[in-house]
């Protein structure tokens, strides 16, 4: 009992001391790295969840070098992780872009329509993470 009061108390000054170190259940240490933290999405709109029967969808994206997507827009929200490449995705409402590289999260606009195009020499890599009304698609294509 005293070792287990004794390794909760240890996890609980790491925790404070170093909110990025934790200690699993035998010790071994693990590093949390923090990758995005925010409430807006990249047009600065608020972030908002479906609001009924929420399904969780994950995918990968690989986007070939030079390749653009076509026009198209999320009624949901979209999160991708750039795993590998660099990707330019401009709002074409307004002209605005951004430019993501490996390593950097988006939060995608809601309802706005934008594209995306691979800018860098080698293949874009994509984790994508939707949050949908349960059966319903997350892209609307521009017609």
């Amino acid at each position: 009992m005293r070792k287990i009061l004794a390794s909760a108390l240890l996890l609980a000054v790491a925790s404070f001391a170093h909110p990025a170190l934790a200690l699993d259940s035998s010790g071994t240490p693990v590093v949390v790295t923090p990758l995005a933290s925010r409430t807006t999405t990249a047009s600065g709109q608020p972030i908002t969840l479906p609001q009924k029967n929420v399904q969780v969808l994950v995918s990968t994206y690989d986007i070939a070098p030079s390749a653009t997507l076509p026009v198209h827009r999320h009624p949901f929200p979209r999160y991708a992780y750039v795993q590998a490449g660099t990707l330019k995705v401009t709002n074409v409402e307004t002209g605005n872009s951004n430019t993501y590289k490996t390593g950097d999260f988006i939060i995608e606009m809601i309802g706005q329509w934008h594209q995306a195009t691979n800018i860098g020499d080698g293949p874009v890599r994509l984790l994508v993470i939707d949050q949908v009304e349960e059966g319903a698609k997350n892209t609307e294509l521009r017609q």
